[in-house]
């Protein structure tokens, strides 16, 4: 059964990340049953302390140690401090409380002239491996990431992914050119 999408990638994807110290495994589909139902979207961390799972409904921390006791927390709606959230037909519930805080966090970093909890770095990195992934997949082969020159190494044809043409008269920024 096809259904429909706006996205552009398959509905099925893993990816490897190796970020020298940390090594991430990512998966994403559309189909089939979550292999946790209680997490159906997760993040999942393996430690030598424990296993921390985390989604936007809440989070358990599963201790590797015998005798400690695991931790759950549920998402706390906030439907009471904040009516709207009961009203507003395209807001999605269970990420309002994320979406506040990230915004609230915001104003403060402006304010104390801080960093916010996500910055644009994180943001980069974050979006960089989703579309390095994408682009691997597309060309089906292991793409190395330079992070100093912000370049696929050694590949021309991964590096012309990176960049769409643009309607002409506009012209792809560059360093040089802004």
């Amino acid at each position: 059964m096809q259904r429909e999408a706006k996205a552009n990638t398959t509905d099925t994807q893993t990816a490897a990340f190796d970020f020298g110290d940390l090594k991430v495994i990512w998966q994403h589909r559309t189909w089939g049953a979550p292999p946790d139902p209680k997490y159906p979207w997760a993040a999942i961390f393996y430690g030598e302390k424990g296993t921390l799972k985390v989604s936007v409904n809440g989070y358990d921390f599963i201790p590797e140690g015998k005798g400690e006791a695991a931790v759950h927390r549920d998402v706390t709606y906030e439907l009471e401090q904040y009516p709207e959230d009961k009203t507003e037909p395209r807001l999605e519930k269970h990420v309002a409380p994320a979406i506040r805080y990230h915004m609230k966090d915001f104003l403060a970093a402006i304010d104390s002239r801080g960093k916010p909890v996500s910055d644009i770095e994180q943001g980069y990195i974050s979006t960089a491996s989703c579309i390095l992934a994408n682009n691997a997949m597309t060309l089906g082969r292991t793409l190395a990431w330079d992070s100093q020159k912000n370049a696929v190494v050694d590949d021309d044809e991964a590096n012309r992914l990176l960049r769409r043409p643009y309607r002409q008269p506009w012209v792809h920024p560059t360093p040089e050119s802004v």
